[in-house]
């Protein structure tokens, strides 16, 4: 049988590539597991070097099958091959018929894991890095909220904790200027602060919320800003007016003068 050169070399570059680039994931998972002295997270999913190594060797061992049956014309490989990737699609499909129909299930678990790695936050450089970064991508804080970071040792809450981050936040909380300078304590104290006040200085929403957010607009193209409407809506509800009266400065919330001015006008309704 006469094979299409153009559709072998396309696959086979295409193996080799992705071939190559899970070499490379193998190389910097080794190097991130053997570089660290001890790891204090003992779960597969909580471990970024782990999964690195675990996704690089799969990818390695399917994309080396597909590059040695389309360069050598191997009918058995190629079949191997395409077998392998029909299984990966069905299994991902499979993952979110599941994920969708026991979505609570799986929302408690993925909360779950994500206190966990705030809890083992400081016991893991990887770790560490990884929860930075997506904080600071996703521009959130915490599991559901800025105030999760009490279940860490170093940022609780409690008076008897003699840590100086006490009632702080990792710095990948904070809101940062284009041009800002880098302020590793500023989220220190934020945790005493009401949420309305404290996201002039840090992220308030969680990660999880967040995420999940993110991957509903990505498949349904959903309004990303809506969050930020919100919060900013409730953060109008607190702002104060002032007058000085005799010399004495008043200060009056505009939500219990809403409530004044609604009591006074008992004929205007709101749809």
């Amino acid at each position: 049988m006469r094979t299409n050169q153009l559709m072998k070399y396309t696959l086979f570059v295409s193996c080799y590539l992705f071939w190559v680039a899970s070499g490379l994931m193998i190389a910097v998972g080794l190097y991130a597991k053997l570089s660290k002295e001890s790891s204090a997270v003992d779960t597969l999913l909580a471990e970024p070097s782990l999964l690195i190594i675990v996704v690089g060797v799969l990818t390695f061992g399917i994309t080396f099958v597909g590059c040695t049956g389309a360069l050598r014309d191997v009918p058995v490989l190629l079949k191997m091959f395409a077998g392998v990737l029909l299984v990966i699609l069905i299994l991902q499909i499979v993952a979110a018929v599941v994920a969708f129909l026991f979505s609570s299930l799986v929302m408690d678990k993925a909360a779950f894991l994500m206190e966990k790695a705030i809890i083992n936050y400081r016991d893991d450089l990887d770790l560490q890095n990884l929860i930075d970064y997506i904080q600071k991508k996703f521009e959130c804080c915490g599991v559901h909220s800025y105030t999760d970071w009490s279940q860490n040792v170093y940022f609780d809450c409690r008076v008897s904790n003699p840590s100086l981050e006490r009632c702080a936040v990792p710095f990948s909380c904070c809101i940062w200027e284009k041009k800002g300078i880098l302020n590793t304590m500023c989220g220190y104290g934020t945790q005493n602060l009401k949420a309305w006040k404290a996201e002039d200085l840090i992220h308030t929403e969680g990660c999880l919320e967040k995420i999940v957010t993110w991957d509903c607009c990505a498949l349904f193209s959903c309004d990303v800003n809506l969050p930020d409407q919100l919060h900013h809506s409730e953060k109008e509800q607190h702002k104060e007016r002032t007058w000085t009266v005799k010399g004495r400065t008043l200060i009056e919330p505009l939500t219990l003068l809403s409530k004044r001015e609604t009591n006074t006008n008992p004929g205007k309704k709101c749809n």
